[in-house]
């Protein structure tokens, strides 16, 4: 290599890193994701049966499996059943609403693990101050992306 391609390879590794972020790089993601919040903001709140009777009786989702059931048999406003149709397109599940795959951690150890293409940053609760701002100091430096860095001091 002659001494200019050095040149110009050093003067691009000075360039501040762009998004890899999948959203960014693949149209067919974008649009899974797209197709992800249309069907979220399209799917009711599952509550158990009767839950607005009894007190005892908590809201979360418990299939009704009664023989003379209503809400099994499926009529309508006796409320929806959980079922398949609601589920979200299998490449973007479980993943934050930027993009990124999240990842918890605890101290500045952890962040040697995660791959800052695909991965994002969620800090502990039980994390302190001192600690949080070493994380995100140290995450903007590997260029991780943190997704609660608390307040800015």
């Amino acid at each position: 290599m002659t001494e200019e391609n050095i040149q110009n390879t050093d003067v691009n590794a000075d360039a501040p890193a762009v998004s890899t972020n999948l959203l960014d790089a693949d149209p067919e993601f974008r649009r899974l994701f797209k197709v992800r919040k249309v069907q979220k903001a399209k799917k009711p709140t599952f509550r158990k049966q009767c839950h607005h009777k009894f007190k005892r009786l908590t809201t979360a989702w418990r299939r009704p499996r009664g023989l003379q059931s209503k809400q099994r048999a499926g009529i309508l406003g006796k409320g929806a059943m959980a079922t398949v149709g609601y589920g979200s397109p299998v490449l973007t599940k479980g993943l934050h609403p930027s993009g990124y795959d999240e990842v918890l951690v605890y101290n500045v150890d952890d962040l040697v693990l995660v791959d800052p293409e695909f991965e994002a940053v969620r800090i502990g609760r039980q994390v302190g101050g001192k600690k949080r701002a070493a994380i995100v100091e140290k995450a903007a430096e590997f260029n991780i992306k943190v997704l609660n860095p608390g307040k800015e001091a």
